[in-house]
């Protein structure tokens, strides 16, 4: 295996940062927008409609337009209705839960991918793993408390629907990376995403005053700077080290909870979190530790 120039992991480790400082910000603007009488579909419009000019430019002054061809169409289809599921029920959860319960859940995607890389993918999964999932789902019966009325039922059913189908949008972009770009992959998601939204969007816009159309354009902005650094971070740095910077997100979810809406994630929450996080953490070492292993013996 090809090691990463160390000077590389300090800007990998800066631009998974960077996108979770972004996908935090963004998850505040959705709530606020929300609040302020913003529907869902508007949400999710400016939230990809941002991304196709904006990740074309980047495209453009990189490595030019021409690089936007793709002979895997029908994989980005795939991808598009997914991600875009994924994202309804994310902006659900978002809204109907605090931040932080609703980042919490966001933290299941690598059980969920652990159970689909075996199921789909055929990976090997030993029953370390195996016991770390189940440790997860523990830990989001904690949070959830299913049966008490302690949140939304819905807002926790699609955050952990999110967790789910990200987790599957996880194995397709897998098939899709072996030869397309980044960039490449975000501007056809956003492209494709916009067909569906903007027939929704025509039927359902309303005025807004002009904080909310600069929460909506903020959105914009914040979610697809947070998904290009995201996705650029694992070209610098390996999974192992660039994946845990995202559970930083619980940090930025808990002040912007405290600071814009006076919500502080209750006991549940900081019992089960750590149980989540600690089963994903675990699942993202022993990747590791079987990719070193597989790498060695095909070394030798």
């Amino acid at each position: 295996m090809t090691a990463h120039a160390p000077d590389h992991i300090l800007p990998a480790v800066a631009l998974r940062l960077l996108s979770v400082v972004c996908l935090a910000t963004m998850a505040a603007l959705i709530k606020l927008a929300e609040i302020g009488g913003a529907h869902l579909s508007e949400i999710l419009f400016f939230r990809q409609a941002i991304g196709v000019p904006l990740v074309a430019a980047i495209i453009a002054a990189g490595p030019g337009l021409a690089t936007i061809r793709t002979g895997q169409l029908s994989a980005h289809i795939m991808r598009a209705v997914v991600g875009l599921t994924s994202m309804t029920c994310l902006f659900t959860a978002v809204t109907l839960l605090p931040l932080a319960e609703s980042t919490t859940l966001q933290f299941t995607i690598p059980i969920f991918a652990t159970i689909l890389g075996a199921l789909v993918l055929k990976e090997p999964t030993g029953w370390h793993r195996w016991l770390a999932v189940i440790t997860g789902f523990v830990g989001v019966i904690i949070v959830a408390r299913p049966g008490t009325g302690h949140f939304a039922s819905w807002g926790t059913i699609a955050g952990i629907m999110a967790g789910f189908l990200t987790a599957v949008v996880s194995i397709l972009l897998r098939r899709i990376g072996r030869t397309e770009s980044a960039f490449t992959t975000v501007f056809w998601f956003a492209s494709l995403s916009m067909i569906p939204l903007s027939i929704v969007y025509g039927f359902d816009h309303q005025p807004h005053p002009l904080h909310i159309w600069l929460l909506l354009i903020g959105i914009g902005v914040a979610g697809n700077l947070g998904q290009i650094a995201l996705t650029s971070a694992l070209k610098l740095g390996p999974v192992s080290i660039v994946v845990p910077m995202d559970y930083s997100t619980l940090i930025w979810a808990t002040l912007f909870g405290w600071l814009l809406f006076g919500a502080l994630p209750g006991v549940t929450t900081w019992i089960g979190a750590p149980v989540i996080i600690g089963s994903g953490l675990y699942i993202v070492w022993r990747e590791h530790l079987r990719r070193r292993i597989e790498t060695d013996q095909a070394i030798v």
